[in-house]
Parts: C-alpha cells; sequence; structure tokens
C-alpha cells in the first residue's frame, strides 16, 4: 500500500459517491437549474429527468415508478412510513418492531411509547436472528404497523422479510422495512414481496447524502409527513433536491448492473478479511449468523480490549472502520445490538465493523490482515483484562 493512502471499509456508514453519479448529477448545478414545478419547458425538462430517476429507482426494487416517493433520507422515509400508518389507522395503539432496529426506527418507537403508543420490541437470538414465534405471536387487532429492517447495519444479518410480510399481510397490517442496507447488496422484488412501504438511502448505495426513498405500494393509505406543495404528488411536500434525485436514480442504475460482483467478488474479499483475522487473533470471533448476511459485512469481537483504541490505532495505518461499541459517542455501554444479541461485555466492547464495496480490493485486505493482529496484541499487553484473564487460564 502506498504511505498516506486511506483503506475505506465503512461503507455501511456510507459509500463512496460512484464517478458516474457525480457525472450524472454536475448539469443540475449549472445549466439546467430550473424548478421542475415550473409551467415552461425549461424547467419541465428537468421533471421528466426526475421521473427518469424515479423509474431507475423503482426498477432497483420491482416496483412501479408510481410507488416511488424521493426524500431527503433513509431516517425520514422510515418516519414517513410509521407516522403515515398510525394516522391511518388511529384506533390501534400498538407497534411491533425488534430489538436491533437502526435508531431511525427505535428511536422513534421510544418516543411513540412516550405518547401513549405500546410497542413490541421482538428479541434476537445470539447470532441476531430474529424470534419469529414471539414475532408473530406478538400480532394483535390492535397492531397498526409491524417495521422491520431488512438487513442489520452492525451485523449484517439479514431477517427473513419475504416471510415475515406474508404472516403479516395475513392479518391485515401494514408492514413497513427499513431496506437501506439491503437495497443493492441483495436482489428486492416488491412484485412477489407484499411488504406496504420500504425505505432507501442514497448514499447507501454510492450515490449522494441527502436523498432517500420510500416506497408505497399502490392502494396504502397514505399521510404526508411533509405538508407543502403539490410535489411528489402530493406526498411530499417541498421543492426537490434535483441533483440528489438525479444521482440517486443513476446510482440506482449502478447498483443494479453490479449487484452480482457484490455477492460474489467483494463477498470472497470479506470472507478472506474475517478467517485471516480469526486465524491471527486469539479470542476472537464473529457477531451474528454466518451464513445469512450481508455479502459486505463482517462484526468482529476483539475480546478484553476496546473498540474505540483500535479504531483510532487504525486510523493512524489509514484503515476506516467502525466500532461496535458506543464509546465514541461518550457511552461506556456497548450498542444496543450488540446486547439484543448476548454478546458478551468483553466482546461487545471490542467488536469492530468492516463493510466492504466493490472498490475495495484484494490488496487493501492483505494489508489489513496484515497490520491489525499487531494492534490488537498491543492494545491487549496494555490491557488489565486481558492480564487478569490470561492469569485464568494458566
Amino acid at each position: 500500500m502506498n504511505p498516506g493512502s486511506t483503506i475505506y471499509m465503512d461503507n455501511n456508514a456510507t459509500t463512496r459517491v460512484a464517478p458516474e453519479v457525480v457525472e450524472a448529477m454536475m448539469p443540475y448545478f449549472g445549466e439546467l437549474y430550473g424548478n421542475p414545478s415550473s409551467m415552461h419547458s425549461f424547467g419541465g425538462q428537468v421533471g421528466r429527468h426526475i421521473e427518469s430517476a424515479r423509474s431507475k429507482t423503482a426498477a432497483l426494487i420491482g416496483a412501479d415508478p408510481k410507488e416511488i416517493v424521493f426524500t431527503s433520507c433513509g431516517t425520514e422515509s422510515d418516519s414517513t412510513a410509521i407516522w403515515a400508518a398510525l394516522k391511518a389507522n388511529p384506533q390501534k395503539k400498538h407497534i411491533v418492531t425488534s430489538r436491533v432496529e437502526h435508531p431511525a426506527v427505535k428511536n422513534l418507537c421510544e418516543h411513540l411509547e412516550k405518547t401513549g403508543y405500546r410497542v413490541t420490541f421482538a428479541p434476537v437470538d445470539r447470532e441476531g436472528r430474529l424470534d419469529l414465534a414471539f414475532l408473530y405471536k406478538s400480532l394483535t387487532d390492535n397492531t397498526a404497523i409491524v417495521s422491520l429492517m431488512w438487513a442489520n447495519n452492525e451485523s449484517g444479518v439479514i431477517f427473513p422479510i419475504e416471510e415475515i410480510a406474508e404472516k403479516v399481510k395475513e392479518r391485515g397490517i401494514v408492514f413497513h422495512t427499513d431496506a437501506v442496507q439491503a437495497v443493492g447488496k441483495l436482489p428486492i422484488d416488491m412484485r412477489s414481496t407484499p411488504v406496504d412501504m420500504l425505505a432507501l438511502s442514497g448514499h447507501k448505495l454510492h450515490g449522494p447524502k441527502g436523498v432517500g426513498a420510500l416506497f408505497i405500494r399502490k392502494g396504502t393509505k397514505f399521510s404526508p409527513f411533509l405538508i407543502g406543495g403539490h410535489q411528489e404528488k402530493g406526498r411530499r411536500g417541498g421543492t426537490e433536491n434535483v441533483a440528489s434525485i438525479i444521482g440517486l436514480g443513476r446510482a440506482a442504475e449502478l447498483a443494479a448492473d453490479i449487484i452480482e460482483d457484490e455477492n460474489t467478488r467483494v463477498r470472497k474479499l470479506r470472507d478472506k478479511l474475517e478467517k485471516g483475522l480469526l486465524a491471527s487473533v486469539s479470542n476472537a470471533m464473529v457477531n451474528g449468523d454466518p451464513d445469512n448476511r450481508l455479502p459486505n459485512t463482517t462484526s468482529i469481537a476483539f475480546e478484553f480490549v476496546e473498540g474505540e483504541s483500535i479504531l483510532l490505532m487504525m486510523n493512524e495505518l489509514g484503515i476506516c472502520a467502525s466500532s461496535g461499541s458506543a464509546c465514541t459517542s461518550g457511552s461506556l455501554e456497548p450498542s444496543h445490538v450488540l446486547r439484543a444479541m448476548g454478546v458478551p461485555f468483553t466482546a461487545a466492547h471490542g467488536s469492530i465493523r468492516f463493510s466492504l464495496s466493490v472498490y475495495n480490493t484484494e490488496e487493501e485486505v492483505d494489508f489489513v490482515i496484515e497490520k491489525l493482529p499487531p494492534v490488537i496484541e498491543r492494545l491487549r499487553n496494555m490491557s488489565p483484562f486481558w492480564s487478569a484473564a490470561q492469569c485464568k487460564t494458566t
């Protein structure tokens, strides 16, 4: 590796904007600056390009373009879906979700609990798999919405959304999925999956930040979250973020072309990284279902060492990843996902998430396999917890 180069393995946090996406966006910062809602043709041409982006986004998930509403991000899409379901069923005061949801859903549900709603948080097992029996037993005539992520952002574990959607719809309950991490990495087809609403985000699939989309199945009762003008057929007010919408459309188009690469070459790189680190570092383990994960994601727990310290030392080597611990935000508690999975305290604090993309190379993986084990060894030698653990085994 060249000195000073960056090895970026934090793609579940955000992705590099593809050069093709940047190229597609540039005209909308310059000559194509018209407002798509204008009556004149100068603005109207921009509106036609937005509809083209809508079609490309819809195609990626097997949807009708009319079922796509552009938003500012995945969080807005999630909030919009949940609020819409509650407004459509004001007499129902029960929500079902899981204990490992992204804060976009988790924090909203916790807020709703304080306003009179009852929320059931379905548990997961040690490998992050959802307790389906508990989930189905939780459904009642008072349930307004079931909201579950398609794939977990920390562990990469995939939930059986197709199966769950079938069961939920049998009860006549609105079903929403946060598919932010899944779209572009997994084949998704809304024509055969009875999901009512699905959230996605541009910056997770090599598009720009500040743009997302919400799939709303035709016939689903819907109330807008942002009320204003007639944009998005009255489903989301506000002048469109034109350049970013164009970028999302181009990113969706690219994602459809590279999804096979995500599930073959990127998966092999992930597996090589994982196996190399587990073979070189003792007291290390994978967090999550080893067989049912996103192809780009591995969460590895290095026992008896702090994740924050690992990240800081990796940063000095130019390696970017994420910690499974919330310590970087000032908390000494491990992430809610790892706690829900029952990851031991000594392992949860030292958990690191590596999330790759099509831009990663085998050379980069080899570099991390070479450089990270000495980092772990050095940190453990400074750890009183490691010393205590070694004493117990001798």
